[in-house]
């Protein structure tokens, strides 16, 4: 576990494993953390890159600045050059995916493979207002609340249900950091970073092999968002998971890895049949 220096700021990052460099970049509410259950698959045959933007996990916070994703998306090409690595496989999902896609647009030749979990083209005005919605909520201090009008919405109806001691848990868990003052200050910085993203225009300029993953229970990015990824990034894929939602690496992990690595270990992305 390590960090580099980016515009005086410090970030937090963690290399393991040898192969092929996939970078996996967080969603919104996630940290490094985040991914401890898939690193072991991860790390069996590729090197498994893990990155906390900046406010989040251990990475710095940025105290009274507002900004917005285009810092997210520079601090990673400043972690190629740390790491010396001349391309690089990306897979993000919802926040981590919409930076994905900025990179991607950026710095078209730095990407080998790009994987797109339940992600936007663009801030709609429909999810800026739930993003203004969690910020009045977080502005209250009540963590409770604020755990129950961000977390259920981000898993599907039957999975809810169905895991409902696991939600339980999750909430005992969550409680304690959605009523820390510094985390929800981060989540609003966080979430108006994201108001003005809009790449529809550039997607286009993405050329490395693109696998989008839609979920059909997704509420926060629903399918429509996928399927304009999808047409306007040239040879890309759409693979849609019935039955699940936002949280799609948690609800179907062996899916998940399966998806991944699937899609970036094949040695062609052509083929003559």
């Amino acid at each position: 576990m390590s960090t580099f220096s980016y515009q005086n700021h410090q970030v937090f990052y963690d290399v393991k494993g040898s192969g092929k460099p996939i970078l996996i970049l967080n969603g919104i509410m996630m940290s490094t953390r985040s991914w401890e259950p898939f690193v072991e698959s991860f790390i069996e045959n590729n090197m498994l890159i893990r990155l906390d933007f900046l406010d989040q996990g251990q990475s710095d916070r940025l105290e009274g600045q507002s900004y917005d994703q285009s810092i997210q998306v520079d601090l990673i090409h400043q972690l190629m050059i740390e790491l010396k690595l001349e391309k690089i496989n990306i897979v993000g999902i919802s926040y981590g995916g919409e930076v994905a896609i900025s990179f991607a647009i950026k710095y078209p030749d730095l990407v080998s493979r790009l994987v797109l979990f339940n992600t936007t083209p663009y801030t709609s005005p429909w999810l800026k207002e739930i993003g203004h919605q969690w910020n009045q909520i977080g502005r209250t201090r009540d963590g409770s609340t604020y755990y129950k009008a961000t977390i259920p919405v981000i898993y599907s109806p039957s999975f809810y249900e169905k895991r409902l001691d696991w939600m339980k848990k999750r909430e005992q868990i969550l409680l304690p950091i959605f009523s820390n003052p510094v985390f929800l200050d981060q989540m609003e910085r966080l979430t108006n970073s994201a108001e003005s993203f809009d790449a529809r225009e550039g997607l286009s300029k993405i050329s490395a092999p693109t696998l989008i993953i839609a979920a059909d229970e997704d509420y926060l990015t629903p399918i429509s968002n996928q399927k304009q990824l999808h047409e306007f990034i040239k040879g890309s894929e759409l693979v849609i998971l019935p039955g699940v939602g936002h949280a799609s690496m948690y609800e179907k992990p062996l899916l998940f890895m399966t998806l991944v690595l699937g899609f970036i270990n094949t040695k062609d992305t052509t083929f003559t049949i």
